[in-house]
């Protein structure tokens, strides 16, 4: 009796092990058949009416959801699949089964793999056109007229994981193009109707391209946007990077969008924006000098702008008291500590600067560091979309100056990622250019480096609208010639001619103002010590033999 129980048992496992083998090799068939790449099975055609049986359909995605409540009007929603195919597009998203929508694969040409980076964004470009125009790579488009009916967007975004989030990817930046030129062009086809966009991928839309604030949903890897296609108009007519020269919108304008049919999308533009200058000072006042002197500079341009001033608590209420004088409107800001710079680094508490975008009350400021001066009116500048900066080095700009919109998502995402993206300053210049990989190209004299490598001939160029002080500043030392020759390290800072057009600056400031950029002892100290050891050096500038005549010095 035992033993045939124990036959049974036996007989029991060996159907209960050949039906589980069965199982596995049906699976393992089926995922195969499911593998087959979309080539080797039937292509949708290009308009397809996309209706799965029902008994497959279980629920519809948020987005999916939300779209259709956005867009009442239509019985059927048209949908352009950017870097996707049907088949992928619904293994994404999840919408087997769903009814009342037709997909169109939008194609256009994958963008060479020779175009890098580095193409897009040069380090140098002939702003003169003395030898030839500058021109970029091209970024091939779609047929734009085929998709004209298209009511969203849907991309899948190439993601390389390289930089932040893979932005420095010449694909994905195609892709984001390529969506940002069908949403404009849709919405002039079609009298400014709303046209929506959809993204999938880890990386997301570049947004430096799509704004937060047109962000109508975000769940884990998919975005919604619903653009305001004013602003998205004006980015598309950028060059494709800072290969180019940016121009202004109304220049664009006229040129580049006469192929666009116009619309009401235009008008919106006559509306009067509201713009600043702004510029921070923060954890001393040693550029409170420098502060006032920018604003008199800017002031006497003509300029028709407000001036901001973001000031923390260690601006004294006397120093407050002359930048108000000087023409600054103030506000008063908590400094944001830079996760990236050693403790006591002159750059430690420099991502204060992230707080311009927290000025809400503007559609636009153009930022400027408080050691420059401007020397010609840059009201035109304003006309320009963020983030427009003159070229630094390699493919980054220059944050000196700078032109950005405010927003309060914007500024919180730069401050959720402050910790994870790195700087390779420690400062805010290299966080900004991790963060707006994709920006456009000023002139370089709108931000004039007082900078002279292996230069004898220091003199400005007559044509600069500012100069940007690096080394030691004007303010720092005596009115009758530049210090910065009187030490080694300094003398690539050092330029006569820059020196005096930043003391004609303060010399029409009215002696109240003077008064805050007087010597203090210690100031006069340093000037001294340094004199004496550039005379002992026997420097062949002779500067040090000059003899000093300025009012401020405090000894003989």
């Amino acid at each position: 009796m035992a033993l045939t129980k124990s036959k049974s048992y036996t007989l029991s496992l060996i159907f209960l092990s050949i039906f589980l083998l069965y199982l596995t090799l049906t699976c393992k068939l089926r995922q195969k058949n499911h593998d087959i790449p979309i080539s080797n099975l039937e292509k949708p055609t290009f308009r397809q009416n996309i209706v799965m049986p029902t008994e497959h359909f279980t629920s519809k995605p948020q987005w999916f959801q939300l779209l259709q409540d956005e867009i009442k009007d239509k019985s059927t929603l048209k949908i352009g699949l950017v870097n996707l195919d049907d088949v992928s597009f619904f293994d994404y998203v999840g919408l087997h089964g769903a009814k009342n929508m037709e997909t169109f694969d939008v194609k256009f040409p994958k963008v060479s793999n020779k175009i890098k980076w580095k193409d897009l964004f040069p380090e140098w470009i002939d702003e003169k056109e003395v030898s030839a125009k500058p021109t970029c790579p091209e970024i091939p488009m779609p047929v734009f007229e085929v998709y004209e009916e298209l009511d969203v967007v849907v991309a899948k975004v190439p993601c390389k994981h390289v930089g932040v989030d893979g932005s420095r990817d010449v694909f994905r930046l195609q892709v984001n193009l390529v969506v940002a030129n069908l949403l404009v062009r849709i919405g002039s086809w079609n009298k400014n109707r709303p046209v929506y966009a959809v993204f999938i991928g880890d990386c997301g839309p570049m947004w430096e391209i799509f704004r937060c604030e047109d962000m109508l949903l975000h769940e884990e890897n998919l975005w919604v946007y619903k653009p305001e296609l004013k602003r998205l108009k004006q980015k598309i007519l950028m060059p494709v990077g800072s290969c180019q020269l940016a121009r202004p919108f109304s220049e664009q304008e006229q040129e580049s969008w006469k192929s666009y049919p116009a619309s009401a999308l235009d008008k919106t533009f006559h509306k009067k924006p509201r713009e600043a200058y702004v510029t921070v000072i923060h954890s001393s006042e040693a550029y409170v000098c420098g502060a006032i002197a920018l604003a008199q500079s800017i002031i006497l341009t003509n300029s028709t702008r407000d001036l901001v001033l973001l000031a923390d608590d260690s601006i004294s209420p006397k120093s407050l008291h002359g930048l108000r004088a000087a023409g600054w409107k103030i506000k008063k800001i908590k400094r944001i500590r830079s996760p990236h710079a050693p403790k006591n680094a002159y750059n430690e508490w420099n991502y204060s600067k992230l707080r311009i975008w927290q000025l809400i009350e503007y559609d636009k400021v153009i930022f400027i560091d408080s050691d420059f001066v401007v020397f010609r009116n840059i009201d035109q500048f304003f006309s320009y979309p963020e983030l427009s900066a003159a070229g630094n080095d390699g493919y980054i700009f220059n944050s000196g100056v700078m032109i950005i919109e405010p927003s309060k998502c914007k500024f919180q995402n730069l401050m959720n990622k402050r910790f994870e993206v790195g700087s390779y300053n420690g400062g805010d210049q290299g966080f900004l250019n991790e963060m707006f990989v994709w920006w456009h190209r000023w002139p370089t004299k709108l931000n004039t480096l007082k900078i002279f490598i292996n230069s004898n001939y220091r003199n400005l160029p007559d044509d600069s609208y500012t100069v940007h002080y690096l080394g030691l500043k004007p303010w720092l030392c005596y009115e009758d010639y530049d210090c910065n020759w009187d030490k080694v390290e300094s003398q690539i800072f050092a330029s006569d001619s820059a020196h005096e057009r930043w003391w004609k600056v303060y010399k029409k400031m009215s002696m109240e103002l003077r008064e805050y950029c007087a010597l203090t002892p210690q100031m006069d100290a340093r000037i001294i010590k340094w004199r004496r050891k550039a005379k002992k050096a026997n420097f062949s500038d002779g500067h040090w033999r000059i003899q000093v005549k300025d009012p401020r010095r405090l000894s003989n």
